[in-house]
């Protein structure tokens, strides 16, 4: 119909107005803003939440909350457990320390923080069995929180998970390598249901030692008929393995199946999402706390080289170097963001009996028990006290910055008080990001302090490649 309006025009100037009507439209298509390349991550370590935080109101704490909703995506490590010791609630035989529970409504207290993903994937996964694992699960979507890490067998717990935003879509991959084994979740067969529990990270040790003591380790498995292998160059006993070596050295690797798991669970959530988080609960470490295991820095390294765009790191309790790798930010641990778990209401009778506490005993009496024992344990320890809050920001596809953000937990303060954050003071801000460069320093990475912020600048010319 346009085209016999235009018949009026000279036959040239006619032709051009058709091909522009023809044409224009998909020339001028606007790009999406989610595919623009251009985002925010605000990432913390673990929360463990046992109490609420909304009723706070100091500036240095409203301020955290302001930074952390002030970017696109917001993350924490959830390590409780919501629940509210239902018929099903049965502690394990074994946890990962102080047996999480809190009220359901406290997964909402993290929504009210700003945060957006968490994920379930640590040592306290399984603390209350099948019953903690459903119950935090149904606690955590009905907060509205997008969550990974753990499911009802191996493949629900390698799944990535996914959240919408204007910045992109996010998939979320969750693993942990501390965990006892009954936690680990399990293939589910075409005959038989999997295990539930969640996405681990096994790792493989070799010790190193000298050859005359590798000879002394394999007459005292022939003498006391231990079990494990003998191959001449490599002895496996006690679940270890030991090779000669000219000096003492202990060796780590991931284990070949579950870094090939879950390497293909980012390579299918990069075909799937714009941006692609990997985090991991990983307690080990090499030789002293704040330096990663051997085999968390190949899988960091991996699943970047796989299509990861961040990799971040929690569980020590304490901060650990940050990488910048292919251009990709690598947090080997962000510490604690809420530290609560020395006012958990209920113990089990095994905690109890642990420290050697009568029947009678009561909660209070168990952390106290438990920290005696050690000596004063994370109370006494100034180091588990402090944190950061890593806000990274992309450009067009590229790392621009990332900002550290020095908090403090409340290091000697009252039970009740301690193990909530607050952005931390220029003094003491100054002396938590100078703790970051230097535990940094391994990786070459160059952290700035600046008002009160650790700035790490980007590297032009590193944005992500399609794997």
């Amino acid at each position: 119909m346009l085209q016999q309006r235009l018949t009026w025009m000279p036959t040239a100037l006619a032709a051009i107005c058709v091909w522009l009507i023809q044409v224009q439209p998909a020339d001028t298509q606007r790009v999406y803003q989610d595919g623009a390349g251009h985002i925010t991550f605000a990432l913390s370590g673990d929360s463990i939440i046992s109490r609420k935080v909304s009723v706070h109101d100091e500036p240095a704490f409203l301020k955290l909350r302001e930074i952390i909703g002030g970017a696109t995506v917001g993350f924490t490590n959830l390590e409780m457990l919501f629940h509210n010791y239902e018929e099903d609630i049965i502690p394990a035989s074994q946890s990962g320390g102080t047996y999480m529970s809190a009220h359901p409504d406290l997964a909402k207290e993290l929504v009210w923080m700003g945060f957006d993903l968490v994920s379930r994937a640590n040592n306290h996964t399984m603390d209350y069995g099948l019953g903690g694992l459903r119950a935090t699960t149904r606690a955590v979507e009905a907060a509205g929180l997008v969550q990974a890490g753990a499911g009802e067998n191996l493949a629900e717990a390698r799944a990535p998970a996914y959240l919408e935003t204007p910045g992109g879509r996010v998939a979320l991959i969750s693993v942990s390598s501390s965990f006892a084994d009954h936690m680990r979740a399990g293939h589910q067969r075409q005959d038989l249901r999997g295990r539930p529990g969640l996405s681990p990270l096994r790792y493989d040790t070799t010790y190193l030692v000298p050859p005359a003591q590798l000879e002394a380790l394999r007459g005292i498995r022939r003498d006391l008929r231990l079990g494990g292998r003998d191959d001449g160059d490599r002895l496996t006993m006690f679940g270890a393995t030991f090779v000669a070596g000219d000096r003492h050295e202990v060796r780590t690797s991931p284990h070949a199946g579950d870094l090939a798991d879950v390497v293909a669970a980012v390579r299918d959530a990069r075909q799937l999402a714009d941006w692609v988080v990997v985090t991991s609960h990983t307690h080990e470490a090499d030789g002293h706390r704040e330096v990663p295991a051997q085999f968390l820095v190949t899988f960091a390294r991996a699943v970047i080289d796989a299509g990861a765009d961040i990799v971040t790191g929690h569980g020590p309790h304490i901060l650990r170097g940050i990488e910048i790798y292919r251009g990709k930010p690598i947090f080997y641990s962000l510490a604690d963001f809420i530290f609560q778990n020395d006012t958990v209401t209920r113990q089990p009778a095994d905690n109890y009996e642990r420290y050697g506490l009568p029947a009678g005993a009561l909660p209070s009496d168990f952390y106290s028990g438990r920290e005696a024992a050690s000596g004063g344990g994370w109370p006494a320890d100034a180091t588990y006290w402090d944190s950061a809050l890593a806000v990274v920001r992309f450009r067009a596809g590229s790392l621009e910055e990332v900002r550290l953000h020095p908090l403090t937990l409340g290091f000697g303060l009252d039970r009740p008080q301690r193990g909530r954050p607050m952005v931390a003071d220029d003094a003491e801000g100054r002396r938590i990001i100078e703790t970051l460069q230097r535990l940094s320093q391994p990786y070459n990475t160059s952290i700035e302090y600046i008002e009160g912020v650790g700035v790490i600048r980007g590297t032009p010319g590193t944005a992500r490649e399609d794997q």
